[in-house]
């Protein structure tokens, strides 16, 4: 069902990540999909003129583990909003000593290590197949950096995202194993969401702020320290979508809406 309400930008927000009040007050919104419902209800609201669709991905009170978000539900109720660009916070793990916590990340690449995943809205009599060469958004990952450069916060501009299937963490020996393969950073949402935007014609990319070392560095940590980090980590993304947002309203240059148009067979 195509909602009344419209949006320009989205916001999935990750774990730690359910505030909305940056977009002033709000409307919610509930979407029926072909594929379900998403994982809340979505909160619309404007920020410096610009309407925003604000979505927890594991819901409000975080009741949804990675391994059971409808993340087909949530970029097709995007979709129906008319949002055309999607910022998704998240929180990782960090495979490589110079990523420390409370450092912002934002990738280039993934390596899918998911298992059960609806990855496709092609399911049917259409088959698509569509290139993820290059899986983010090249004009808003270079206006996030822009952003974090402005304001100060410490950042990486390349790095590859290992998606595992959770919810359980990884055994040291994956760990070893997926920083032998080149990985980054670690976490647990952001397959298949990034190639079910780029199937929408949304332009995507993630803001990945690390909370801790994975179990590779043997540096044990307690819940209660990735909570303080976590907060931290939540303050400069909103202060970098704060900033971020006005700039990304602006007409898309980019050929992410066009995607479709070499994918289908």
């Amino acid at each position: 069902m195509v909602s009344s309400c419209t949006a320009e930008i989205g916001i999935i927000g990750g774990s730690g990540f359910y505030d909305n009040s940056l977009f002033g007050p709000t409307r919610e919104v509930k979407i029926h999909t072909p594929f379900g419902s998403p994982s809340d209800l979505i909160s619309v609201g404007e920020y410096k003129g610009v309407k925003v669709a604000f979505l927890p991905r594991h819901g409000k009170r975080h009741t949804i583990p990675p391994h059971l978000i409808n993340f087909r539900a949530n970029i097709m109720a995007m979709r129906d909003l008319g949002v055309k660009r999607i910022l998704a916070p998240s929180a990782v793990g960090s495979l490589k000593e110079e990523m420390k916590p409370g450092d912002l990340v934002i990738p280039d690449q993934f390596i899918d290590f998911t298992r059960k995943r609806q990855c496709t809205f092609y399911e049917g009599a259409v088959v698509g197949h569509f290139s993820m060469a290059d899986p983010f958004c090249p004009e808003m990952r270079g206006i996030a950096i822009d952003v974090a450069k402005q304001l100060g916060i410490k950042h990486h501009t390349t790095a590859t995202y290992v998606c595992i299937e959770g919810p359980r963490f990884s055994t040291r020996a994956e760990s070893k194993l997926f920083r032998g393969w080149g990985a980054d950073i670690i976490g647990m949402t952001l397959v298949p969401e990034v190639s079910l935007a780029r199937e929408a014609g949304i332009c995507y990319t993630t803001l990945a702020t690390v909370t801790d070392y994975d179990v590779w560095a043997e540096k044990p940590v307690t819940a209660q320290e990735v909570a303080q980090t976590m907060k931290s980590n939540v303050e400069g993304v909103k202060s970098l979508l704060a900033e971020a947002i006005p700039v990304l309203a602006k007409e898309r240059s980019c050929d992410c809406w066009r995607s479709v148009e070499n994918a289908l067979v």
